[in-house]
Order: C-alpha cells, then structure tokens, then sequence
C-alpha cells in the first residue's frame, strides 16, 4: 500500500481459534443466562409455596418484570438475557413436541384454523378502521393490527421494513403489545378458572386471542400443562400464517408506492422473502413426528418435557426483564386504546367461535 513504509514488514492477523471464539460466545452468555436461570429456580420455589392457580410461569414472569424496572443491570447480562428469549423458548417449543402425537397437532391445528383466520382478518381490518377514526398514522394502526391478530412482536418486527415504518411507530406497536400480552397472562388464567374452562377450550383461548408466543405460552402453561400444549400448536398455527400476510401486505403496500408517483419505489416488498414455516415450528413437529412412530422412549420424553418447562420457564424470566414500563408508559391514550380495543375485541370474538366450535 502506498502509506507503507519501505522495508517494513506487516504481520498477519491472529487466526482466532474455534475453541477460543467458544470460549469467548460462553463468557458473553453467561452473566445474563446465569440470572435467567436463577430467577427461574426461585420462582419454581416460590410458585410452590403457593396455590396451585398461580403457575411458576406466572411468578417468573412477574420477578423479572420487578427485578428488571427496579435494578440497573449492567449491559454484560443483557446477552444471556436476549438469548434466553430467542433461543431458548425456541427450544423449549421444540422439545414440547415430545409430548404430542401428529395426530393431535392435526387435530388441534386444523380445529383452530378457522378460528384463528377469522380472529386475524377481524382484529386486522378493525385496527386500521379505528385506527383511522383516532387519527393515527396508517403504518403504526398496521403494527398494532399485525401485533394484535398474528403473532406479538415477532410479526410487528417483520412487517416494519415491508412498510418502511419509522423506529418511533415500531417502538409504540410493540409496547402497546407487550402491555396487553403481559395483562393477558395475569388475568386469563383467572378468568379461566372463575368461569370453570376445560384445559381445551382455555388452551384454544389463549392460543388465538393472546399477542406473542411467549406470551401465549405462559397463559396456557398457567392454567395447566394441558392448556398449555394446546396453546402452544394453536399459535404455532398462527405463527405459519404469518409468510403469507407479510406476501400479501408486500403486495399492497407496492401498489400503493407505485400509485402515489411514479418516482416512487418500494425499498422492501417484493424483494423481502420470507419462510412461511419458522424452524422451530418444523422442529416442534419433527418431535411430534419421532413420537407418534414410537421413537422417542417414555424416560426421554419425560426428560424432554421436564427440560421444555425448565427452558420456558427460563425464558419468560428473561421476558419480564427485558419489559420496560417506562416505554409503556411513553406510548400514550390513543394507541393505548387502539390496542385495547383490538385485544378486546380478538378475546370476545375467539371466546364465541370457542363456545361455538368447541365448547367451554
């Protein structure tokens, strides 16, 4: 190079060692999953002193949200603690498939499917309507609208940059879910045993009317185990319909650009693929497949399951650390009550089709 100096001689760059770079993921990692999974085995501890109505999902959930807005953790944790959300839940879903037969998850899917189509299309078409009485802008209506009817903030964070939404309305979508889903697990368990649900019709409640995964997962494992399964493939059915809304909303929200000028283009869209099934859903079935061929043996299927509440137990510790009820509260009335009235309005209508489909 011409800044080189003659004569002078340039040493490699060190080869960084596979074992070192292991070494080096484990010391990231470790503060924050050390908290989750000590905060996990006091909650299982507390939740065991307590009635048998309040789970340790619910106790872990709760801590983490007090521990997490109280005490200033330092930025080392934060790694640990975004790796249980992710990676761990994920997991822990995978290995809740060790406990189901394909059969059931057919069963229970295909059940759902007209629940959840016609809870996703009415939550989604309402939102923008009342959206647009309350006259807030039309990309932040459709986050919430997306939060609401498909799958919390996972479909929140997916649908922003086929839209080109700004940070500020992603941030406000996902507070306003977050705060709805975290009153979800609080109260529809109650709900649930005042009004005397079977573990089914609960699980069908919790599966199509509750924001994000975690969040879904913690109400059903709440009311019981069995709630709990069910829960779990009733959004994982929501969760593949999730590719082909975002093709959909691609598509529109291109035509739109493309009708507005012609000098306009849509940075996303067309251009943003996106796999319809999440691969843990395909894990979580390949289980459920290993199981129904006989293949997984009654010790590890027990291993399995105990390990699966272990992981989301873990992992919605981390949730409730990672909430901030600063932002909450930063998110203002009007999509405060824009959320409230698509939550609501999700929650009636799946209770109906429930009644209606299923029975209570």
């Amino acid at each position: 190079m011409a800044n080189r100096r003659r004569g002078q001689v340039v040493q490699p760059a060190p080869v960084r060692k596979p074992r070192d770079a292991a070494l080096g993921r484990v010391t990231r990692y470790a503060p924050g999953l050390g908290l989750v999974f000590l905060l996990a085995a006091v909650s299982r501890g507390v939740a065991g002193a307590l009635p048998d109505a309040i789970a340790e999902v619910t106790v872990g959930l709760l801590l983490g949200i007090a521990i997490g807005n109280t005490v200033r953790l330092p930025v080392a944790f934060q790694p640990g603690i975004r790796f249980a959300v992710g990676t761990l839940l994920r997991v822990g879903i995978v290995l809740l498939g060790t406990r189901l037969s394909v059969q059931d998850v057919l069963m229970t899917g295909l059940d759902a499917l007209v629940i959840v189509l016609a809870g996703m299309t009415t939550a989604l078409l309402f939102t923008l309507g009342i959206g647009r009485l309350l006259r807030l802008p039309p990309r932040l209506c459709l986050l919430i609208g997306v939060g609401t009817a498909v799958c919390g903030n996972t479909a929140i964070i997916a649908t922003a940059p086929t839209v080109e939404a700004k940070e500020r309305d992603v941030s406000f979508a996902v507070a306003t879910i977050t705060l709805f889903g975290t009153l979800a697990v609080l109260l529809y368990p109650a709900i649930g045993h005042l009004a005397a649900f079977s573990d089914q019709a609960f699980g069908y409640w919790a599966g199509t009317a509750v924001n994000d995964t975690s969040q879904v997962i913690a109400t059903g494992f709440a009311y019981s185990d069995a709630a709990g399964e069910v829960a779990t493939v009733v959004k994982l059915t929501r969760n593949t319909l999730m590719g082909p809304l975002l093709v959909v909303i691609g598509a529109v929200y291109a035509h739109a650009v493309r009708s507005a000028g012609p000098g306009r283009t849509s940075r996303s869209g067309a251009r943003r693929v996106l796999s319809v099934v999440p691969p843990f859903v395909l894990g979580f079935l390949g289980m459920a497949l290993l199981n129904s061929l006989g293949l997984i043996s009654p010790q590890a299927g027990h291993a399995a399951s105990e390990g699966a509440k272990l992981l989301v137990l873990a992992a919605l510790t981390g949730v409730g650390l990672s909430t901030n009820l600063g932002q909450m509260r930063a998110v203002g009335l009007r999509p405060f009550y824009l959320g409230l009235a698509a939550s609501t309005l999700l929650s009636l209508l799946t209770l109906a089709l429930i009644l209606v489909l299923v029975g209570l």
